[in-house]
């Protein structure tokens, strides 16, 4: 487990000790991306030098590397430190900042540029290779919400202006709440999105609790997941007491867009929204936001450059 005030800064006064400089940003992060020393994304040596221009030479086949390519902060033209402090910044809000308060706070001369970055951000937030949920006679409760809307849709149905949101929700016992796992879906191809959700996202073995709906059966007997539905008309029970895990999460999920982002979130970029939403619901009990930092910047490094215009146009 990495400790503060020797893998990371605790505090913020720690941080501007620990990161006086860009190049002290540059070591920190070799170090995070490197952390058995370098190695030529190239030829794999591990013999290299670093040159004046702050990157590194492999000695084998000359290949230069800078230590931002390939992630997050690949070309960007602002400071290292920029970078790190709006991190640290986005991990000491509790509740998240949104990108109007990151160009407040970092004085950015544009909007445009806070808004890439809180989007890069929340792209780095959720680690394409991380554990799936549950696993052998875990539980995981399942269902969808609709997000957005607050106004009825021209063509009169109730949902005809909302988006539509899948939550998982691992259950601790005796009471409790694990991991949580979100996805905007398609309803126009509901059933093959969450096959696909289930598949990425939910282990074999898992005990998966879902109310009543037909799509569900015929899905988990082909991924191997055990089904109990819980059919609400019948039982007589209300559906947040039949499924408590998947609706508090729900409603925190939609207080938390309300609340941070003043409902401001466009459909076409709610799943960067979801991404920050699940980083933060996961790591709720850390009380440590050096440490949510660190992790951040750990997945920062991991994870590929989005320029704006790939961002822009991601749905």
């Amino acid at each position: 487990m990495p400790r503060a005030g020797v893998d990371y800064p605790g505090t913020w006064q720690a941080f501007e000790s620990w990161f006086p400089d860009d190049e002290a940003c540059r070591q920190f992060l070799a170090g995070v991306r490197w952390p058995d020393g370098f190695r030529c994304p190239r030829c794999a040596s591990d013999d290299a030098w670093v040159t004046g221009r702050g990157l590194w030479m492999c000695r084998a086949c000359g290949r230069q590397t800078s230590v931002t390519a390939g992630t997050i902060f690949h070309r960007s033209r602002l400071p290292l430190r920029s970078w790190f402090a709006a991190m640290w910044f986005v991990c000491a809000q509790k509740n998240g900042v949104s990108a109007l308060g990151l160009q407040r706070v970092l004085g950015f001369g544009s909007y445009e540029t806070a808004w890439a970055w809180m989007h890069k951000l929340r792209r780095a937030m959720v680690r394409p290779d991380r554990d799936l949920l549950g696993g052998d006679d875990v539980t995981v409760e399942m269902d969808s919400t609709f997000i957005g809307g607050r106004t009825q849709g021209r063509s009169g149905t109730r949902y005809a202006n909302k988006t539509e949101v899948v939550v998982a929700v691992e259950r601790v016992r005796p009471r409790g709440f694990g991991r949580v796992r979100l996805h905007q879906i398609d309803s126009a191809h509901r059933r093959d999105e969450l096959f696909e959700f289930l598949r990425t996202r939910v282990a074999h073995g898992t005990i998966l609790v879902t109310d009543g709906e037909t799509a569900y059966p015929a899905i988990t007997r082909r991924l191997q997941i055990r089904h109990e539905p819980v059919n609400l008309v019948t039982t007589r029970r209300v559906a947040h007491e039949a499924l408590p895990a998947v609706h508090q999460v729900a409603s925190l999920l939609k207080r938390w867009l309300a609340g941070t982002m003043h409902d401001g979130q466009a459909d076409t970029y709610l799943e960067y929204y979801l991404d920050e939403f699940t980083f933060r619901f996961n790591r709720r009990t850390s009380r440590s936001r050096g440490l949510l930092w660190f992790r951040l910047v750990q997945q920062a490094v991991a994870t590929d450059p989005h320029p704006l215009d790939v961002l822009q146009h991601k749905m």
